[in-house]
């Protein structure tokens, strides 16, 4: 079994945010693959199903922390050591700011780079997780951060990139589960190429 775990901040407050793009995958993956109807444990959210991958069904149980984001680890920790998972069959979805909008990297281990959801995890879980960074964009400078993560996903973000990648996302979830995370970013990539923004002085 996998563990595919979405990080994000509760409530409908949160649903829209930057932040939440982690939770907008998993939602995803769920609605695509039929997964149960959603319930509480492990201080979150989780649905339960199979994804075909190669031939075979795997068992993955989607997991959206209600804990805040600077304490996923919390819940995370929790489901993994109830279904006695390994790190690396735990698999989590967050937002990177250091990636360009619409980029998709995937890494098992590594640090944390600023982001308090995932030292969480580290926290609670080991290193040896699977990370599934989904790029944001940087709003250039450090003080403008906060405002960014925690702001909605404009109309336009939405129409231009953001469906798109979630879409892409979840028709790829197979191959993370064959353990094919360069085909997994290439399909991604082929079906919602990152946006092309204009980088020219006016």
């Amino acid at each position: 079994m996998l563990l595919f775990a979405g990080l994000g901040n509760p409530g409908p407050k949160y649903a829209g945010q930057r932040h939440n793009i982690g939770f907008m995958a998993v939602d995803a993956i769920a609605e695509r693959f039929g997964f149960s109807p959603e319930r509480s444990q492990f201080r979150g959210k989780t649905r339960e199903g199979f994804v075909e991958a190669g031939g075979r069904r795997e068992k993955v149980l989607i997991l959206k922390p209600q804990t805040f984001m600077n304490e996923s680890g919390q819940s995370v920790g929790e489901a993994a050591r109830f279904f006695a998972l390994e790190p690396h069959h735990v698999v989590v979805f967050y937002d990177e700011l250091d990636l360009a909008q619409g980029k998709v990297r995937v890494k098992l281990g590594g640090g944390a780079a600023g982001h308090n959801g995932i030292r969480s995890v580290k926290a609670h879980v080991g290193d040896d997780f699977k990370r599934v960074r989904m790029g944001i964009g940087h709003p250039g400078h450090k003080d403008r951060v906060t405002g960014h993560v925690l702001n909605d996903f404009s109309k336009a973000e939405r129409e231009l990139w953001v469906n798109d990648l979630i879409d892409a996302v979840a028709r790829s979830a197979g191959e993370l589960v064959a353990n094919d995370d360069p085909k997994f970013m290439s399909e991604v990539a082929r079906l919602a190429p990152p946006p092309k923004f204009d980088t020219e002085d006016d």
